[in-house]
């Protein structure tokens, strides 16, 4: 044990990591004990941590959190030995990538304890290779010829052009969005195309993805330690904060992930969640947004402090842990009680208001539609109103009503509702039935679709499916191909043979709407409201 303390008074500073005397010493060692023996050495070459492994393998224990201000690489190099003469494994260099590790090296002895070979392996910056690291030959214990800092330095710089390269008045955290599925590639890059667009409205800038097909989708990680690797290498030349997941992860994987890498982990329905919130703006939209946050939290209560994160339950698990967990799980469902009990005041005075809509016997006209399909600036169009229209999804989450005279002296309310998407969280499903409620009311609907959009056909089914879950299948409906603008002779053949019964229309262009107010009067007409 001694000797073993004797090497933190040891100094690494030469170019190969290590001089022959150093060498020797570390192979001698190990094999007398007839472990493996690693140090982690910082860029001053003094050792910040002694490891001990078995015969096989060393564990690195969690480290400290690295400061990013020192340069996108940790500053530390791992040097260790191999009683069993092997060259560097596939543990070494994950150890590497997930760590983030300056370099890692190895010191193979021979069956006598003597230094036989050495071997080196770095990361590498973007584009640099096909692989994410540079794993050299091994050499002749004593005649290796290698600057390692010259290498970090290099390795470094190249980091910093990269950065360079990138707009720096673009503030937002960076991402690496990632498909995990049994589904093809073309499909999940399709959806990967969504979630970036997600990504965007949430004020994230994504700088590079990920996508595999499986099999069989791995419980703890949901993917493969190898793809896991690639995915690091990814989100380290890019200098990404936040790791993307297209597929709702379970509490244990968020957990398992959060542990592996030091990235924030998000999946689609957090990244959903967090756009409602943003755009809620009414009391209704944050009672309802809140209820779907504390939802997908409350399964996930266990891990979420870091003071409680090895707690479980059974033997070991009881006690103070499980008193707190429980008192946190009680609050929640409170809260969601209370919660519940507001949005049920809120709906029934929308409730009020519907009914006296229909004592007046004024037709009510609902838009629905895929989100960013355009519905808000119909409405805005066809009202001269300022309800927010941007180009971003879930722009407007909250209903918006108008009352207008359309011609032949027809008066009708317009509303706009909160726009659908493929796999909503079934959380806000829930939590959004009192803004669907209005949906309930109308007698027409309006279904808005983005028809210059390469997924068009999706979306159109994404929304009937919904319509249908809402038993609102036999309210009649208006297909309206909006955005019919950017369309080309050849795309416009196409959607009219596709959808004979949609109306062209471009919500940004009033004189292209006369043959959907037409059709929508002829609507109303056919219910038999009277003029």
């Amino acid at each position: 044990m001694k000797r073993i303390n004797r090497l933190a008074d040891r100094r690494y500073n030469d170019p190969n990591g290590f001089t022959n005397e150093q060498a020797r010493e570390l192979s001698f060692l190990s094999h007398e004990i007839g472990r493996q023996i690693g140090l982690l050495v910082n860029r001053q070459g003094k050792p910040e941590m002694i490891l001990v492994g078995d015969p096989g393998s060393i564990y690195i224990p969690e480290l400290p959190r690295a400061r990013q201000a020192e340069g996108r690489l940790r500053g530390l190099r791992l040097l260790h030995t191999h009683i069993s003469g092997e060259n560097l494994s596939e543990e070494d260099l994950m150890d590497m990538v997930f760590l983030r590790l300056d370099s890692v090296s190895v010191i193979a002895s021979d069956p006598h304890g003597e230094p036989d070979f050495v071997q080196y392996a770095y990361l590498l910056p973007p584009g640099a290779g096909s692989k994410p690291y540079e794993q050299l030959a091994p050499v002749r214990w004593d005649r290796a010829d290698m600057d390692l800092p010259a290498q970090i330095k290099a390795l470094e710089d190249e980091f910093r052009r990269a950065d360079r390269t990138r707009d720096t008045t673009d503030k937002r955290e960076r991402a690496i969005v990632v498909s995990v599925s049994q589904d093809p590639k073309s499909v999940q890059e399709r959806s990967l195309d969504e979630l970036e667009d997600l990504a965007d409205t949430a004020g994230l800038k994504v700088e590079g993805r990920l996508v595999q097909r499986i099999r069989k989708l791995n419980p703890k990680f949901i993917m493969g330690k190898g793809k896991l690797a690639e995915l690091e290498v990814i989100a380290l030349q890019a200098d990404a904060e936040v790791i993307l997941f297209d597929q709702e992860l379970s509490a244990a994987q968020m957990r398992n992930l959060a542990k592996l890498t030091e990235r924030k982990i998000l999946d689609r329905t957090q990244l959903i969640l967090d756009i409602f919130a943003q755009h809620a703006t009414t009391r209704a939209g944050k009672l309802q947004v809140e209820m779907a946050q504390l939802k997908y939290t409350m399964p996930r209560l266990v891990g979420k402090n870091r003071a409680m994160s090895r707690l479980m339950g059974g033997i070991g698990g009881r006690g103070p842990g499980e008193t707190k967990l429980e008192i946190d799980r009680r609050r929640i469902k409170d809260k969601l009680t209370k919660l519940g009990n507001e949005l049920k005041k809120v709906s029934r005075q929308r409730g009020f208001t519907r009914e006296r809509r229909a004592r007046a016997g004024v037709p009510v006209v609902s838009l629905v539609g895929y989100t960013n399909a355009g519905k808000s600036t119909l409405l805005n169009t066809l009202t001269n109103s300022g309800v927010l229209a941007e180009d971003k999804l879930f722009a407007t989450l909250d209903p918006t009503s108008r009352r207008i005279r359309f011609p032949r002296e027809q008066e009708l309310i317009l509303t706009d509702t909160v726009g659908f998407i493929r796999q909503l969280p079934k959380e806000l499903k829930e939590a959004f039935r009192a803004t669907l409620e209005e949906l309930e009311a109308a007698d027409v609907l309006l279904h808005v679709c983005d028809s210059s959009h390469p997924e068009v056909d999706e979306q159109i089914a994404a929304v009937n499916n919904i319509v249908a879950d809402m038993k609102l299948g036999d309210v009649a409906t208006i297909l309206v191909l909006n955005k019919w603008d950017k369309l080309d002779d050849e795309q416009r053949e196409l959607m009219r043979n596709t959808y004979p019964q949609g109306i062209p229309s471009s919500a940004v262009d009033r004189r292209s709407l006369n043959l959907l107010v037409e059709e929508i009067l002829n609507a109303i007409d056919r219910l038999g409201h009277k003029l």
